[in-house]
């Protein structure tokens, strides 16, 4: 019984932490879009976006209507968006998307958690012929959703790839992939038809992959977790299989 506790105990504690540094993440993406097209998601894609994907991880509405509010202050910080590059252990390469408002501490950070795995950090860019960026929509399937069909209703909206995933409540979830150049495009054409997306994001698809034993990768999931702590960090990516 103590075990049995103990252990849900823990699960919720986790589920609250990462709970919280989603809520981080989406505040700092708010404010970014604020800043870069005004308060307005109407007439802001990027807001409505990060409004959507706050949506999708629960994030309480006034706190999001508080995000927009202070990053539309004249005297509120803003935030700039880095790319740090690197080689974490095993020569896996690592490829760490931040938001900051202090890039010395940034990157003194991010050089540190390389160097204190045995990695090292890298010059912007020189991963590129790694990572691809790409534009990946995701929306609960529904039984009147036909994957055939979408094909070709999403093909206008330069869709590459089309496929369905599981996520963590078992259900099953459409993922569209398109260039990044066509995130507003396919944007635009999934408003069209309704379809209400559970996150749209640029994200980085490894071209290539990365073969470790168990030891080695857990090697390198440490090096994960502990950049994924940082505050100024909004998203990791790596090529291990």
């Amino acid at each position: 019984m103590g075990r049995a506790f103990e252990f849900r105990k823990e699960r919720k504690f986790k589920r609250w932490a990462k709970m919280a540094v989603q809520f981080t993440r989406l505040g700092k993406e708010i404010a970014i879009s604020v800043k870069e097209g005004g308060p307005h998601p109407e007439n802001n894609a990027r807001l409505r976006t990060a409004i959507q994907n706050a949506k999708a991880v629960n994030m309480p509405k006034d706190r999001v209507e508080a995000a927009i509010k202070r990053a539309s202050e004249k005297d509120s910080k803003g935030y700039e968006e880095y790319v740090y590059e690197g080689y974490g252990p095993h020569g896996v390469p690592v490829l760490i998307e931040t938001a900051t408002d202090n890039t010395n501490r940034t990157v003194a950070n991010i050089r540190s958690y390389f160097t204190k795995s045995g990695g090292s950090l890298g010059k912007t860019g020189s991963l590129d012929f790694i990572f691809q960026r790409k534009s990946i929509f995701r929306f609960l399937a529904t039984d009147e959703m036909n994957e055939e069909e979408l094909e070709l209703e999403l093909i206008d909206g330069g869709l590459e790839e089309l496929y369905v995933e599981s996520d963590e409540e078992g259900n099953d979830v459409f993922v569209v992939q398109t260039s990044f150049e066509d995130f507003g495009n396919m944007q635009r054409l999934l408003e069209e038809k309704g379809i209400e997306t559970t996150s749209a994001k640029l994200e980085r698809i490894s071209l290539s992959h990365t073969a470790l034993s168990e030891e080695q990768a857990a090697d390198v999931l440490k090096l994960i977790d502990k950049i994924e702590e940082d505050d100024d960090v909004q998203a990791v990516y790596h090529n291990m299989e």
